[in-house]
């Protein structure tokens, strides 16, 4: 609604309330009598003068016949005094003016006549004017005035620019060098990522070094990977290094309830970036719109539509005019084939969890920020935390300084660090959580059952502190170890150490009290989980040999394996699986008991001091003697 039209919709509001205001002001001086009160100031010859309304009279009297001084009274006891008071603050020629009610009575032209007074009627006239504005302009003002307010909520809940009349507009957010304030130096830990898209970032900046060849500039790129790897992070760098404008969105916003919007504002939006070219399209999650198109009866047909737009302008712009299109998705097995095929997003860019040497340097990248102590050892942090991800070492760095303030310290030493990373992984120590003796000690033989199984194994040292302070993500005790080395692949052998640590856990139990808990829920899963794989993804059963039994979908989220079998060969699957799990069951037992005094002495040391270091773990086990062949 233009802001005139509203101005002058408050206005004549404002107009209105001064009217029926000053009107009621003006009634408001003037004194009502009754009608019998009127009869008599008449028949007293007291009137001077009556207007004939059409629902009231109004009554002039002379001035002379109250230019008196009446008696002071607290309050007014007749109507002739409230007559006098009001003279007496007035001039006492200037006539009284009251008015009573309109009656039914025959007789008053008669009585008026009789008494000599003047009397008139009031001439109503119709005013067109008035009338036009009242019954037809001041409804339509209120309507237009309820527009407006209804554009502004619609506005807010679809996101538009323009709320209903710009609701086909895009919202990308416009991004120039100095406001994303990112480059390739604040991404570490992608090396591939980032080599892949320099030759993007190159291509903008001299377009004719690769068409003079005969080279045709890539239209866009699909980074794929798990969430906190640094996706947006890297598309950010590349319009930074580029020093281009940057258009990001999510793919949700081209998402609405109206068909063909979505469609219109991806018209919108590529005619936004050929008109600020050389430019970069950055569209986040774009599965939300790129979902795989088919024929069934829960399918979307607005978000079909904005994908078909979306094809159509990748298809249709010219990549000579420097218009670059970034996708980020960790869902790439949903996205359409047809988005995918070279000539729309031609590179697909893996941005992978970092390895050993990614996870120090982007250590390094975010302890630039806060103020680090000699003693801290970045490499010992990131050797301890596989799998984690940019963002994860990101916070871990950040709860690390956070702990630094509250000991009170102006450096984040290694205790913090150390700290840092049991709140990310296990969550804070659950200070209000007080276990029994016999479930502490339960716990203690728990996790030392895994920390002996492990070394026992391994015949190494990956254990680097043991605890049974419970921990706000439901752990009563843990063992922090980390590997000896960074491996991309695993044995059959390998393995099954693993599901045999897992469960060693619950054999302490059985081993040292006879008796089963809770506790090994988490353990059993795990082991299930990889003496599964083992079986129906990874070919390592007798059974079964190199067949493929699962699947892994959403392998950037869950990960869940869907079965591809028949209902009796997974019931085959299964057994498979519950025999690996008991032989390993088993081996864990036996292992313990060969071992049994030296688990009730370290458990026991546990059990006293609540958490022991890995050094201290080695220095316990080492006491003893040779450790018994075959195992």
């Amino acid at each position: 609604m233009p802001s005139g039209i509203m101005m002058a919709a408050i206005a004549v509001s404002v107009v209105i309330l001064l009217n029926m205001v000053i009107g009621a002001m003006s009634r408001n001086n003037m004194v009502r009598v009754t009608y019998d009160e009127f009869v008599a100031l008449l028949a007293e010859g007291k009137v001077q003068e009556v207007e004939v309304m059409p629902d009231r009279l109004v009554i002039t009297l002379f001035p002379e016949e109250l230019a008196y001084e009446p008696e002071p009274t607290p309050a007014p006891a007749n109507i002739f005094e409230v007559f006098t008071q009001q003279r007496n603050q007035g001039s006492a020629n200037q006539p009284l003016v009251v008015y009573t009610g309109r009656m039914p009575d025959p007789e008053l032209r008669a009585m008026l006549d009789y008494h000599g007074v003047t009397y008139s009627a009031a001439i109503i006239t119709t005013n067109w004017l008035q009338m036009v504005f009242f019954q037809l302009m001041l409804p339509i003002l209120f309507i237009l005035f309820l527009f407006m307010l209804l554009r502004r909520m619609m506005s807010g809940m679809m996101g538009g620019r323009g709320g209903i009349m710009g609701i086909g507009q895009s919202n990308a957010k416009v991004y120039m060098e100095k406001k994303t304030g990112v480059t390739f130096e604040d991404v570490a830990g992608q090396e591939e990522a980032k080599e892949s898209l320099t030759e993007i970032v190159d291509f903008l900046h001299n377009p004719e070094k690769y068409t003079d060849i005969g080279a045709i500039q890539p239209k866009g790129a699909l980074l794929v990977g798990p969430p906190g790897t640094g996706k947006t992070l890297l598309a950010k760098a590349v319009a930074g290094e580029a020093n281009v404008v940057f258009f990001s969105l999510s793919g949700s916003d081209f998402v609405e309830m109206f068909v063909g919007v979505g469609a219109s504002r991806v018209r919108d939006l590529f005619k936004q970036a050929s008109q600020h070219s050389p430019s970069i399209i950055f569209i986040d999650e774009i599965d939300a719109i790129g979902k795989s198109r088919d024929n069934q009866m829960s399918s979307n047909d607005e978000r079909e539509q904005t994908l078909n737009q979306l094809l159509a302008e990748m298809d249709g712009f010219d990549s000579s005019k420097g218009v670059v299109i970034l996708g980020a998705t960790n869902r790439p097995e949903t996205l359409d084939k047809a988005l995918l095929r070279p000539g729309r997003f031609d590179r697909r860019i893996n941005v992978e969890l970092p390895d050993l040497k990614g996870r120090i340097d982007i250590l390094h990248v975010h302890a630039k920020k806060v103020k680090m102590s000699s003693t801290a050892d970045l490499k010992r942090i990131a050797a301890i935390t596989p799998g984690a991800a940019g963002a994860d070492l990101a916070n871990m760095i950040n709860e690390a300084a956070l702990h630094a303030v509250r000991m009170n310290r102006k450096e984040v030493a290694q205790e913090d660090l150390m700290e840092a990373v049991e709140v990310v992984i296990a969550g804070k120590e659950k200070k209000d959580r007080i276990m029994s003796e016999k479930e502490k000690r339960i716990v203690a033989y728990h996790e030392i059952g895994h920390a002996l199984a492990r070394v026992i194994q391994k015949d190494g040292k990956p254990v680097e502190k043991i605890t049974i302070i419970p921990r706000t993500k439901g752990a009563l005790g843990y063992v922090l170890s980390a590997p000896e080395e960074e491996k991309f692949m695993h044995s059959k052998d390998e393995m099954l150490m693993e599901i045999v640590t897992a469960l060693a856990g619950r054999a302490a139990e059985e081993v040292q009290f006879n008796t089963q808990t809770t506790g090994a829920s988490n353990d059993i899963e795990k082991a299930t989980r990889m003496a599964r794989s083992m079986v129906s993804m990874y070919g390592m059963s007798e059974k079964f040999g190199m067949m493929g039994l699962e699947s892994i979908q959403n392998r950037y989220l869950d990960g869940r394996a869907v079965l591809q079998v028949s209902d009796q060969t997974g019931a085959e699957l299964d057994s498979e699986v519950k025999k690996i799990l008991q032989e390993c069951y088993q081996k864990a037992v036996d292992l313990l008991k060969q071992h049994d005094a030296k688990l009730r002495e370290i458990a026991e040391y546990l059990f006293t001091k609540e958490t022991i270091t890995g050094d201290e773990f080695m220095e316990l086990f080492e006491r003893e003697l040779p450790w018994p062949t075959g195992i």
